[in-house]
């Protein structure tokens, strides 16, 4: 999908999620569209065939009906199992859209059993298994990433997050200024990035690939160019990557170090005037 229109998902449904959680969401986005579609139809069926049927002819009257109490009760009760089968099937659901799941590797990128989906009130932490926990931070008018220290390496990057392939990504998800939405189709559905507050978000991508997002939340005259973009690649790609990062990002600091030490050791140096015969 093309970033400029990875606003739009898919036509009718959500993406079809590579998480998951997204899976989750669509998988009940469909089945409430589909019970919707159902209950649509038949209205509107119904409607149509009774105008058809009973509609005015010279010389008809109109019976006056007062009332159908079988009738009645019977669209009541069909009306209340509807909401009651999509109520108990979204709390099916809810557990592995908002809570993380297991890990697939661990922190070394080895292979572990991944089975396990925990509920809870709150979003808790993975089980029993490996984690890379990013800060998702929305400025105007770009996403910034930052990635959990290794011993003394700093890592962070802008617009791009990469992750490994089937690794549980838990999201801090925040904002230096306005509110935003943080919003990757393919990954799961949409979290506000409110100025003050954090609110968590989690994925695991199961296969390689690069998913595009966009801010879902008009946050200023640039908002729509305010993308993001998501690399899952194998474990040991992600890697050599933070270790490339971290090192351009150190240097990057140290060359900024170095300038500011001339610039102060220039500044303190005393100022020589030269005198004119």
């Amino acid at each position: 999908m093309h970033p400029a229109h990875a606003i739009l998902a898919g036509l009718f449904f959500p993406d079809k999620g590579v998480s998951p959680n997204a899976q989750d969401i669509f998988e009940l986005y469909v089945l409430i569209f589909v019970m919707a579609l159902v209950v649509f139809i038949g209205v509107q069926g119904s409607l149509i065939w009774f105008l058809l049927k009973f509609k005015a002819r010279r010389g008809r009257v109109a019976a006056q009906i007062h009332g159908n109490t079988r009738l009645e009760i019977g669209w009541t009760v069909g009306a209340a199992v509807v909401l009651v089968f999509i109520t108990v099937v979204t709390f099916i659901k809810l557990p592995g859209i908002k809570d993380p799941a297991k890990s697939d590797i661990d922190a070394q990128g080895n292979p572990v059993a991944a089975n396990a989906l925990f509920a809870a009130t709150d979003q808790p932490a993975p089980p029993k298994g490996a984690t890379l926990h990013i800060v998702v931070d929305g400025q105007q008018y770009v996403w910034r990433f930052q990635y959990p220290q290794q011993g003394d390496k700093v890592v962070y990057s802008y617009e791009e997050m990469v992750v490994p392939v089937g690794m549980t990504v838990t999201l801090d998800i925040t904002s230096d200024d306005v509110a935003h939405s943080w919003w990757v189709p393919a990954l799961g559905g949409k979290a506000d990035a409110i100025p003050g507050y954090v609110n968590k978000s989690w994925f695991k991508v199961t296969k390689p690939g690069t998913y595009f997002g966009q801010c879902a939340e008009l946050c200023g005259r640039n908002h729509a160019n305010m993308y993001a973009r998501v690399q899952a690649v194998p474990f040991n790609q992600y890697q050599a990557w933070y270790d490339r990062q971290a090192a351009a990002i150190k240097a990057a600091r140290d060359a900024g170090a170095k300038q500011r030490a001339e610039l102060n050791k220039q500044q303190q140096q005393p100022t020589q005037q030269t005198q004119t015969p």
